[in-house]
């Protein structure tokens, strides 16, 4: 969270002309309900559940640009129809700018804590090699623009 998933999805989608999602208003859509929602009801496993399905749907698509939240990589189901999608790109962030970018987010339930930095900082650690293994090109966001961000994301792409 906070690595500008959303944003230059969206950014790239436009420059592609592609279709845009984010699995989150997927799940939020077909739930009727917010993250957060989900989250103080049913927990953390049936939102990854729900991620599961929103994958499962989108399966055959084509032409897409797909934001995930950052936690759908830990299964490893996730991550195999994440690459039959098409490429996934890793955006990587500093604990400090994730913090500095989600701290007056209230939608937010993973980071309604006492020490959200902390937690930022636990979570990217704990999921490190899952990000790293699921990942065909990261892209390290911290100190880039959007912009910047989805100009190389499409120089990638285009030499492959």
């Amino acid at each position: 969270m906070g690595s500008g998933k959303t944003t230059v999805g969206r950014k790239l989608a436009e420059r592609l002309g592609f279709e845009f999602h984010d699995s989150d208003d997927l799940i939020e859509k077909t739930s009727q309900r917010t993250i957060s929602e989900i989250f103080q009801r049913d927990g953390e496993t049936y939102f990854r559940d729900l991620e599961t399905e929103v994958l499962r749907s989108l399966q055959g698509s084509e032409k897409q640009i797909l934001a995930t939240g950052g936690g759908v990589v830990l299964r490893l189901e996730n991550v195999e129809l994440l690459k039959k999608l098409g490429p996934v790109i890793l955006l990587n962030a500093s604990v400090e700018a994730i913090h500095q970018r989600t701290k007056m987010a209230t939608h937010r339930p993973l980071l309604q804590v006492d020490n959200p930095r902390q937690e930022i900082e636990k979570r990217l650690a704990d999921r490190h090699s899952a990000y790293t293994a699921a990942a065909d090109y990261s892209i390290e966001t911290t100190h880039l623009t959007p912009d910047q961000v989805t100009e190389a994301i499409i120089k990638w792409l285009k030499s492959r």
